[in-house]
């Protein structure tokens, strides 16, 4: 039986076109009857989560609708559709216990699974020729005689052994290494790449490589893996404090010696990493691993400035050019009127990327040490220089040393600041 306080019933029925054979069959003593016709709906009277009682959101303090019931059961049905819409639009706003979305709960996966793509087009996956090695066959011979005939092998085993105790030193929290340039094309993903395998291949906890460096970076070609699909802004809406490690590798892409990558895109024109995203992901996962290096962009993007502020160890990777030497001396200059943590934790890599650059190394090594920055020589390598997947068996053996006397000046470095 219809109720005045329950006009909603009336407008569902108005709506429904058979008002008014309804409201000739009721009477004024029908108006008032408190008991509600069945099956109408009641407005809520009451917030459950605040208690028997408490006016809901947007209600009266007596439990009342926020608008009055109409008295006539004349009024015309588009009035009345309209004080329904009103009501309806304030319900959203009562507080929903249970409403809790799936993509809000700990650990849990987005609505939308991104798609696995892979890193290089299949059509192009053939173009590639056979990797060289980093040295001709006949460097390498010579090599191998000197070794036989002289004292410098049992020196390189020392100088290897030193440089593992160095790499192999526990952490109390998560180490973060920056590498990022001023240009493009200078190395920062080659170095980026053999940093974070150096680390792995020493270190017994994981090691993390993550790509800020959306805009068609290299680094997960350079590092071998073959299809992409989570990446740093997808994970930055997923992880949550009380996932595990187990829970967190599962976005990732694991790489071999205990190593993982967090690529930056999938290959796509356009992508793009906000701050937010970025902050939320070094901050999170900082905890679950030992090493983490970070392929930032170039400078001097926002990323790359908050990459290089809030690292532990820095390293500027330099074409070995006359260009790319005044260019980054300025920027060290720059650099100079920063925090004295940020020059002396900065280590500039010159890239050698031609059998003979044209430059002397050597006094532009002087020169950008002046300013307190580190410098360490990277050296012509025909395997590094053709591009493609790093093997490390391929490399030539004085970038195996240059790399691994990087990578133990760098972690020092991060060592030194907490």
């Amino acid at each position: 039986m219809p109720n005045g306080d329950n006009w909603q019933s009336d407008v569902l029925r108005d709506l429904k076109g058979g008002a008014a054979r309804q409201q000739s069959a009721q009477g004024p003593a029908a108006q008032a009857q408190g008991t509600p016709a069945a099956g109408a709906p009641r407005p809520p009277q009451g917030d459950p989560a605040q208690g028997p009682g408490v006016p809901a959101q947007g209600q009266g303090g007596h439990g009342a609708p926020p608008y009055p019931a109409p008295h006539q059961p004349s009024a015309p049905a588009e009035a009345q559709a309209q004080a329904q819409q009103a009501y309806a639009a304030q319900q959203p706003h009562a507080p929903q216990p249970q409403a809790r979305s799936a993509a809000h709960l700990p650990g849990a996966r987005p609505a939308r699974t991104p798609d696995s793509r892979p890193v290089v087009d299949k059509t192009l996956a053939g173009a590639g020729l056979k990797p060289r090695h980093g040295e001709p066959f006949a460097t390498r011979a010579v090599r191998a005689v000197r070794r036989t005939v002289s004292s410098s092998a049992a020196r390189e085993v020392a100088e290897t052994t030193a440089t593992a105790e160095v790499l192999q030193q526990a952490v109390t929290t998560g180490r973060q290494i920056a590498v990022t340039s001023i240009r493009g094309g200078a190395g920062k993903s080659t170095i980026a790449a053999l940093l974070g395998t150096t680390y792995a291949h020493y270190r017994h906890d994981p090691v993390l490589l993550v790509e800020a460096d959306p805009a068609l970076g290299t680094l997960p070609l350079r590092l071998g893996a073959e299809t992409l699909r989570w990446t740093t802004g997808d994970v930055a809406g997923i992880v949550e404090p009380q996932m595990s490690l187990l829970d967190v590798t599962g976005y990732l892409v694991q790489l071999p010696d205990n190593a993982w990558l967090l690529p930056g895109s999938q290959g796509q024109i356009g992508a793009m990493l906000d701050l937010r995203s970025y902050e939320k992901v070094m901050v999170s996962l900082r905890r679950y691993f030992g090493v983490t290096v970070v392929d930032c962009e170039t400078l001097p993007a926002e990323v790359a400035r908050v990459a290089l502020s809030a690292s532990q160890a820095r390293v500027l990777a330099v074409p070995a050019t006359l260009e790319g030497v005044s260019s980054t001396y300025a920027v060290l200059e720059w650099m100079r009127g920063l925090p004295r943590h940020v020059i002396a934790g900065t280590v500039v890599v010159l890239t050698e990327t031609v059998p003979h650059s044209g430059l002397d190394l050597d006094k532009a090594a002087e020169k950008l040490r002046a300013t307190g920055a580190s410098v360490q020589l990277l050296p012509y390598d025909r395997h590094l220089a053709a591009g493609g997947v790093i093997r490390t068996e391929l490399l030539a053996q004085p970038t195996r040393l240059a790399a691994t006397r990087l990578a133990a000046q760098v972690f020092e470095l991060s060592q030194q600041r907490r």
